[in-house]
């Protein structure tokens, strides 16, 4: 099968669509035919290697050379061990070396009908991310105040549309190109952080959902309400995203009120919430660009810029 690798650690040059083995069927698990991928940050960190901790014991070279997680497609073989699946099945899941053209894995769930390929491949991830982050980690109830800071990329634009599903009043915080968007994905109010400070706004929110970064554990308090929760995603806004995480961490150790980091987990459950969300029209994503695989090493130089509208898909 063909499939975007890369054989040492380095930029979107190293990047080479070439011919690999197609993974073989596992008794407990599905062969899929990808039809579309997406692109996060954490693809970009397995491809560079930077920073040393997204090279886990791999040091000096990657284990495997594949690349890509998020994934939708079709149901080509199920082993005998995997219960509610058949082939010609349209899904969508998540799985190492998933910019390729079949993945073999059992984290997957039907893709919802109305929604193309593309869409659903742009879930996994991001939509894990927001999920997890705002109701897992944020506690974020009904009729609560919710600031998303970073409300353009994935992660944000996914943000803005549960916290919406779940009840919660969203501000988005986001560049001014992109305001119309964060109101058309339901944002009740929207900051221009080019024009505007928003922890010197005079605002105080219940849950903070930190994605873009920039702020210091002081000024983001003045900023919570008195039971408030800062809840935080990455700190693409800093130069460094661990340094920042790390004196965010340390200085909310002080107070009532510590704040939260997390990893988000692949759990069918959460995929299966995200489904149903995409099939009801609660839930849009926005596709920025598209790529072909053979382009896929511009996708991930385009992802490396920066100022990424919503997300990147790759189709096969």
């Amino acid at each position: 099968m063909k499939a975007l690798v890369r054989h040492r650690y380095g930029g979107p040059e190293m990047l080479r669509v070439e011919g690999v083995e197609q993974p073989p069927l596992e008794a407990d698990r599905a062969l899929v035919r990808v039809r579309a991928s997406s692109l996060n940050q954490f693809d970009l960190h397995t491809a560079s290697g930077r920073p040393l901790l997204a090279r886990g014991r791999a040091l000096l070279g990657p284990r495997s050379p594949l690349l890509g997680i998020d994934f939708a497609g079709v149901v080509e073989a199920v082993g005998s061990e995997l219960q509610g699946f058949a082939p010609g099945d349209e899904v969508f899941g998540a799985r190492s070396g998933a910019l390729a053209e079949y993945v073999c894995t059992k984290t997957i769930v039907r893709k919802p009908a109305g929604a193309s390929f593309e869409e659903a491949a742009t879930l996994p991830i991001a939509g894990l991310t927001a999920l997890q982050g705002l109701r897992d980690h944020g506690k974020l109830r009904p009729g609560e105040r919710v600031l998303v800071n970073g409300g353009s990329g994935g992660v944000g634009t996914f943000a803005i549309q549960i916290a919406r599903a779940l009840g919660g009043h969203v501000t988005a915080v986001c560049s001014t190109r992109n305001l119309e968007q964060a109101r058309e994905l339901g944002a009740d109010s929207v900051l221009d952080y080019t024009r505007d400070d928003v922890t010197r706004a005079g605002e105080r929110f219940d849950l903070i959902l930190d994605v873009a970064g920039g702020h210091s554990w002081r000024s983001l308090r003045r900023i919570l309400s008195p039971q408030g929760r800062l809840v935080v995603v990455g700190a693409h806004g800093s130069r460094f995203m661990l340094p920042h995480i790390a004196a965010l961490w340390l200085a909310s150790r002080a107070g009532r009120r510590p704040a939260a980091f997390y990893i988000s987990k692949f759990v069918l459950a959460d995929l299966e919430f995200l489904a149903e969300l995409l099939a009801d029209g609660r839930l849009t994503p926005r596709i920025d660009r598209t790529y072909e695989l053979a382009a896929g090493a511009e996708a991930f130089r385009t992802l490396a810029e920066g100022h990424v509208r919503g997300k990147l898909v790759v189709r096969m």
